[in-house]
């Protein structure tokens, strides 16, 4: 791709932001109540005033270390899985049904029934992992069965080892499939363990700042931490899309 039609996709995306932004400007100022919906520039400034207190970076590490936690914890835990029921049919079968029962059960009911086992500090934990896990675990389940025939017979045919055919044959075949379960999953890993602390109310946590902002009515507080989260979620993606292709690339290598 040219260095100029990359220059454009990102300048056409700045402009979509830039746009949205007007549109929201515009709406805040002919709704004329901050407490329906504070314009943007009223919750910059929020955002701004939380910056430097500490309470703030601590409830974001607080939030950041139990979702990460919960993401990486259920990547490694699919990956495992995946591999397995690729190997074992009756393994897969077995799978099936779970994997169904936590992608269909709704959020709620999952925070509501974990509050009974763990406590509120972990909840956040449980929720990302459960919510990624099925995700992770059918984009690679996918990806390793589209692995290419072909390049599997002649790998057999050439007694190719396992390490060497799991680097050159598996990997590459799987990278776009955990592409794509890493732009899901994550953003949801976000959306459900914010969620969940809401529910639960850990203390220093962004759910129970969330919960404050909308308890007191303070609207540009409320709009300045979920765009926190957006940032967050947002970085986060994008740095671990960067690991997995710099880790596919490095295997490969």
């Amino acid at each position: 791709m040219r260095l100029s039609t990359i220059q454009g996709n990102k300048a056409a995306r700045a402009g979509a932001v830039i746009f949205w932004i007007a549109v929201w400007a515009v709406a805040a100022a002919a709704i004329g109540e901050e407490l329906f919906l504070p314009s943007p520039l009223s919750v910059c400034r929020s955002l701004m005033e939380a910056l430097p207190e500490a309470s703030f970076w601590s409830s974001v590490l607080f939030t950041l270390s139990r979702i990460l936690a919960g993401f990486l914890v259920s990547a490694a835990a699919a990956c495992c899985t995946a591999a397995l029921s690729y190997r074992l049919p009756i393994f897969s079968l077995l799978m099936e049904p779970l994997v169904q029962i936590i992608r269909a059960t709704p959020v709620a009911s999952i925070v509501i029934l974990v509050l009974v086992w763990v406590r509120s500090s972990s909840l956040s934990v449980v929720i990302s992992f459960l919510m990624v896990f099925p995700i992770i675990y059918t984009n690679l389940l996918e990806g390793l069965g589209k692995t290419d025939r072909d390049l599997l017979e002649a790998a057999a045919a050439y007694r190719m080892k396992a390490i060497r055919k799991i680097r050159y044959v598996y990997i590459p075949s799987v990278q776009p499939f955990m592409d794509s379960a890493i732009r899901t999953s994550l953003g949801l890993a976000w959306k459900s363990g914010i969620a969940a602390e809401v529910i639960g109310l850990p203390d220093g946590s962004i759910g129970e700042r969330l919960y404050e902002a909308k308890i007191y009515l303070d609207t540009p507080e409320l709009f300045a931490w979920t765009a926190a989260v957006i940032a967050l979620a947002f970085a986060f993606e994008h740095l671990f899309l960067l690991l997995s292709r710099l880790a596919a690339k490095a295997a490969v290598s």
